[in-house]
């Protein structure tokens, strides 16, 4: 949920770009830093706001949002926080034209944007998540390589004899493009290169991921950590490397995405207060673990003289 990880994601060079710790020195919307915001924690939330808050995006971690949302309109009553989860580009796309509050999002909003879009918007890095390939119950492999991954994501290996499963025909289930999720792994996977394979299907969200993988003999798709759910498929290692949080956090498992929540730098005071809850102690030190998630500050990153970013 690091090394090439970065760098097959393509966060070259963008604009805003990171801390040498993720989540330290983010801006929030408004002007309001995050460590300003975490210093608030508990107090962020009790403060006296009305309004509507409006989400759309990443359906990754959709649920962290729902429960943080539970949490702080318990405490702002006055507060609603509804939203949907219909995919990164969607979610950047509706905050940047101004029809939700905040946009969630796997990937930075300059793989997405226009420039002239971004500079309006501000960025709040909320948690980690790892990402990794999923089979179906059936399938006896375990462990796939990334170039065994990549053959079967881009259509060269259609067979599960080919990677030493059974003899039986890969049913690839892709996501729509568009999808964080997607552009994570892909970018993992295939580094800088162009993918036009769409596989057996293309899905719009996490949760259809996770119903057809639980109702389709020998597929392969991926998921983030928090959707893994071994009653309906088999999570699967990655070059030997079991996808656990823990393998994130030391840079062994190179599959991962930092989530974003974007506002515009105008937000009203409702979508203020509820990102400084999300960066607060409330969420960072319980809620962020529960959900399956990783919290920023366990993530530190650098980068080198070509803009290029790692893990440290």
């Amino acid at each position: 949920m690091l090394d090439q990880a970065y760098s097959r994601r393509q966060f070259l060079g963008l604009a805003g770009g990171l801390a040498s710790i993720v989540g330290l020195g983010l801006v929030g919307c408004g002007g309001a830093d995050a460590s300003n915001a975490a210093d608030k924690g508990s107090a962020a939330a009790a403060e006296s706001v009305s309004g509507e808050v409006t989400y759309d995006g990443a359906s990754s971690f959709q649920a962290l949002v729902e429960a943080a949302a539970e949490k702080f309109m318990d405490a702002n009553p006055d507060v609603s926080v509804s939203g949907s989860g219909n995919g990164s580009g969607k979610g950047l796309t509706a905050v940047a034209a101004g029809t939700v509050t905040i946009g969630n999002s796997d990937v930075f909003a300059e793989t997405k944007l226009e420039a002239d879009q971004v500079k309006n918007l501000v960025d709040h890095e909320v948690a980690v998540v790892g990402m990794g390939p999923v089979v179906s119950k059936n399938v006896t492999v375990d462990d796939l390589s990334l170039e065994q991954l990549k053959g079967i994501f881009s259509g060269q290996i259609t067979n599960w004899k080919e990677v030493g499963g059974d003899d039986a025909t890969i049913v690839v289930l892709n996501r729509k493009a568009g999808s964080g999720t997607r552009a994570t792994f892909e970018a993992a996977v295939f580094g800088d290169e162009t993918v036009d394979f769409k596989g057996d299907a293309e899905l719009d969200k996490s949760g259809d991921v996770q119903t057809q993988m639980g109702s389709t003999d020998n597929a392969i798709s991926y998921l983030d950590f928090s959707h893994f759910d071994d009653s309906k498929f088999n999570a699967i290692k990655v070059e030997g490397v079991e996808p656990k949080s823990a393998n994130v956090t030391d840079d062994s498992f190179k599959i991962w995405a930092t989530e974003h929540m974007y506002c515009a730098k105008d937000a009203d005071d409702a979508t203020k207060t509820f990102l400084e809850f999300m960066l607060s102690d409330d969420v960072q030190d319980k809620l962020v673990e529960e959900q399956g998630f990783i919290p920023v500050s366990a993530m530190k990153v650098v980068k080198d003289a070509s803009g290029k970013v790692s893990a440290k």
